[in-house]
């Protein structure tokens, strides 16, 4: 069956499958390509008649993941120039005015891989919830995050900002509630999540986020933003500007991207690169002072975002993600284990101490792994949390605790892990051929509840029972999912946690210094 709505730009014909209809691949902003390449993002073109919405739209140029972890990670479809778009799920569409809450994903991929359109990302078990959900992509690698010599600076995230005013001007006609719009995403997507909180220009486009394992450390200053830019230049043979950039094709610049972050990771100055350092990416948010005024963290400490509801967590073994399928586990001695802790600023020797004894038996390719972990997701998650908190705004954190049962069970609850669950999708490479749907049920009902009311412990729905969630605040209260019941657990991991009391602290508002990395 086959359904037609009304957007700003012309109407679009979905199809109904069940209970839900799907509309793929409707363009939130023109072809970002020829005379529109490494500018701002226009209005898409209008178009006449009816448009077929049936398949997904080309994703972002990118260059796909390393053949180690190709089996783990589901690729975007082919790309294109006109990757712009955005997939819609409801169960009530052409009703205007409708006051479904609408929940809108922003992929990750270390903002240089990823699509909205992905098989896990389908959004028809969430739009069976009763809400309209929404996937977008966006420009990735050099062709979004670029600062460039006159200023221009953050183009992926305009262009996720367009899609969130493409939901503002559209979504009625959708069922959804333009006044009820909670952005989610993970990794990059939550990092970039966490920016938009604090951008003016995204002000007023959504009441309520979840950001899952990203938060608000990942952005370069200027200085930082200015060699990459040039380094990837030169790497592409073309002049770091503009004019330069954009006679480049896409794929030598996705090439040079790719030539970066191979120099990164082997770059003997940790601050060289700030918080790319190891390679793990590239370009990030720039803190340019115009359309990201500071680096997030720092904001949110100052009061940017307080009036938004939020929820956010990490998974328990992020980082095996990436040290497992390379096989990098098992080179990691003492020696090297030590050079990173140090690195982070922590006293090596108590910290290994410390996560020894938080992980008994653990080699020393586990602790890394631990510790990068706390690095790059746990810790800043929780500063997010302590800025809101003395800002008298409420966070719901989370932990995922389900070990993956791939690579037999050597990845664990790793990066990722939780992403099939939340979509109740468990096909998802991570998830295994027998993930527990009672974790998806209960996950998927969190988020939805939060997305509807704003907290994620119950909004009432027939035969939901879902375990009391109390903010963060002073208890430091954390809720733990796939590890036996779901409950709320106080200050879990406090050890390892009281070994980064003085580090990766939010600096006071306007204090951010460029290539600082606290």
């Amino acid at each position: 069956m086959h359904v037609t709505v009304s957007t700003t730009a012309g109407r679009v014909r979905g199809r109904r499958k069940d209970e839900v209809t799907a509309f793929l691949g409707v363009p939130y902003a023109a072809a970002p390509f020829g005379a529109r390449r490494l500018r701002s993002p226009e209005p898409p073109e209008p178009w006449t008649g009816v448009r077929d919405a049936f398949v997904p739209g080309p994703s972002a140029p990118q260059p796909g993941y390393l053949p180690a972890m190709a089996s783990l990670l589901e690729e975007a479809v082919e790309p294109g120039e006109d990757c712009l778009s955005v997939n819609v799920w409801t169960p009530a569409p052409g009703r205007t005015g409708g006051r479904l809450p609408v929940m809108v994903w922003i992929h990750g991929g270390a903002f240089r891989n990823g699509a909205g359109s992905l098989p896990s990302y389908d959004g028809a078990r969430l739009a069976a919830e009763g809400v309209v959900c929404v996937t977008l992509n966006y420009r990735l690698g050099a062709e979004g995050f670029l600062l460039l010599p006159d200023g221009t600076a953050n183009l992926g995230l305009l262009d996720q900002i367009a899609a969130l005013e493409w939901v503002r001007d559209n979504i009625a006609g959708f069922g959804g509630d333009p006044d009820n719009v909670t952005v989610f995403g993970q990794s990059a997507g939550a990092i970039s999540i966490t920016a938009l909180m604090t951008m003016p220009r995204a002000r007023g486009l959504f009441r309520r986020a979840i950001t899952q394992s990203g938060a608000g450390h990942h952005s370069h200053p200027e200085d930082i933003a200015r060699r990459v830019t040039e380094r990837l230049a030169a790497l592409a043979g073309a002049e770091p500007t503009r004019e330069g950039l954009a006679a480049v094709p896409p794929e030598r610049l996705v090439a040079a991207n790719g030539a970066l972050g191979r120099e990164i990771a082997q770059a003997t100055d940790p601050g060289q690169w700030g918080e790319s350092a190891g390679g793990g990416t590239t370009v990030l948010p720039v803190v340019d002072g115009i359309t990201l005024p500071e680096r997030p963290i720092d904001a949110l400490a100052g009061g940017a975002g307080r009036d938004i509801d939020l929820l956010t967590g990490t998974t328990s073994e992020e980082f095996r993600l990436f040290l497992v399928p390379l096989g990098m586990g098992p080179r990691i001695t003492d020696e090297v284990l030590h050079g990173f802790l140090a690195g982070f600023g922590l006293d090596p020797v108590e910290a290994r101490g410390a996560y020894a004894a938080a992980h008994p038996g653990a080699t020393p390719g586990d602790l890394l792994s631990a510790a990068m972990s706390d690095h790059a997701y746990r810790i800043p998650a929780l500063r997010v949390a302590e800025a809101r908190a003395a800002q008298g705004a409420d966070t719901f954190v989370y932990e995922f605790a389900w070990p993956s049962p791939v690579l037999d069970g050597a990845l664990g609850a790793c990066h990722m892990a939780e992403i099939g669950f939340v979509f109740s999708n468990l096909s998802d490479p991570l998830t295994g051929p027998d993930a527990p749907r009672e974790l998806s049920d209960a996950l998927r009902g969190a988020w939805v509840s939060f997305a509807r009311t704003g907290r994620p412990d119950g909004d009432g729905a027939p035969g939901r029972t879902l375990p009391p969630w109390p903010p963060y605040a002073d208890q430091r209260l954390v809720m733990r999912w796939g590890d036996g019941a779901p409950g709320t657990h106080a200050d879990p991991g406090a050890a390892t946690r009281r070994l980064w009391e003085r580090l990766r602290r939010p600096l006071p508002s306007g204090a951010h210094t460029a290539g600082s990395r606290p």
